[in-house]
């Protein structure tokens, strides 16, 4: 896995507000930095953490103007971030989050909430899915793009499929009032581009879910984007929905990077519900997929998300990254007729978006990745040693 500043970067380069956090071997810890033309600036004395930076008032204008020490160039800093040719001495390119609670929005799209109920009537059964796929897709569509949740239209909906027996709580969420929101990891749990990303072997069902990630500060304003991979074990998740947690939350399983992007002049939420977000995934066995997502297909606006994640019944005082779902669900089979697609150890997986850049992961083991050992604690007192609290 090799990455580079060309490939990393959005297309317009560092004209964007760029932050990212990166961990400094000199200090032996997290800083956060503005990226400007080909300089890597540590800002930290300004804003020691990502999630200071998302409660200015203006978070674009704030990053622009701090001043800080240059520590790398943006060519040396995506070079260094792959684990395999590091050099252990320079900075390298960690998670695009830190102190905020890691949330995500499951089903909002009419194509992944078929496949969520595809996995809850297979119980865990890849082959079974085909011929449930089908099935469900003459009774609903495939096309619920127009359909707005908790509408009149889609209560109708509700009415006929509870009276065919085939009403889920997927659908629930996907067509109902009220959207899913679940905790993905807690804060500093993700990791970044380069990373190994975890798979737990107790799964053979599971893929990529290529996402964009928002940060909202603690006003429930939405202050920039990034990319991520909500990695997902689809067997364990269908088996029951009780098992959401171990379906989700695992060493290195959350995925953001490689920077958040602020908006400003050049990006806007308007962008945000423009993008289009390709995916592949390379395998050791020659395997390739490809897919996209389209945000434009979303059901349920990203203001519409925010509010239902955090408002006066549920604050967040160092706001909340979100994952906003995925359209793509990789249907592909890979080893068998009917098996589907699985992920195998050693896939190199990459989610691009014009104005984000790309994130770059190779999947392993849970229990191969390097165990999270930094968290919150741990911060609190390098930062205390810096000088920077």
């Amino acid at each position: 896995m090799q990455l580079t500043a060309q490939a990393g970067l959005p297309h317009d380069g560092t004209s964007g507000a760029l932050a990212a956090r990166v961990w400094r071997p000199d200090v032996d810890g997290p800083s956060i930095v503005a990226l400007r033309g080909d300089d890597v600036i540590d800002i930290s004395a300004s804003f020691p953490t990502l999630r200071d930076l998302c409660e200015a008032p203006d978070p674009a204008a704030a990053l622009r103007q701090a001043n800080g020490q240059r520590i790398a160039s943006v060519a040396q800093l995506f070079a260094n971030t792959a684990p395999d040719t590091r050099q252990p001495e320079r900075p390298w390119l960690l998670a695009a989050a830190d102190l905020q609670p890691i949330k995500a929005a499951g089903v909002t799209f009419a194509v992944s909430m078929l496949e969520r109920v595809i996995e809850e009537k297979a119980r865990g059964n890849p082959a079974a899915a085909a011929a449930i796929r089908q099935e469900i897709v003459a009774l609903v569509g495939d096309d619920l793009s127009k359909l707005k949740p908790g509408s009149t239209q889609a209560m109708a909906l509700k009415k006929v499929l509870i009276a065919q027996s085939a009403w889920s709580q997927y659908l629930e969420v996907g067509i109902g009032p009220d959207a899913e929101i679940f905790t993905k990891a807690p804060p500093m749990a993700a990791v970044g581009t380069g990373a190994d990303a975890g798979l737990h072997p107790s799964s053979s069902w599971n893929n990529p879910e290529p996402e964009l990630v928002l940060a909202v500060n603690s006003r429930s304003k939405i202050v920039a984007a990034s990319l991520g991979n909500d990695v997902n074990l689809r067997d364990l998740e269908g088996r029951s929905a009780l098992l959401l947690g171990k379906a989700k939350d695992n060493n290195a399983s959350a995925v953001i990077g490689p920077c958040l992007r602020f908006f400003d002049a050049t990006f806007s939420l308007d962008d945000v519900r423009r993008t289009t977000i390709t995916l592949k995934v390379e395998g050791e066995d020659g395997f390739v997929l490809e897919g996209f997502s389209s945000m434009s297909q979303i059901s349920r606006d990203p203001l519409d998300l925010v509010a239902q994640m955090m408002g006066s019944h549920h604050q967040y005082p160092d706001g909340a990254m979100l994952f906003l779902g995925c359209m793509f669900a990789p249907v592909q089979d890979r080893d068998t007729v009917g098996g589907g697609f699985t992920h195998k150890v050693g896939d190199i997986v990459t989610i691009s978006a014009p104005q984000l850049g790309s994130l770059v992961n190779r999947m392993r083991r849970t229990d191969q990745c390097p165990p999270w050992t930094f968290g919150t604690g741990q911060l609190m007192r390098n930062l205390a040693r810096r000088g920077l609290l």
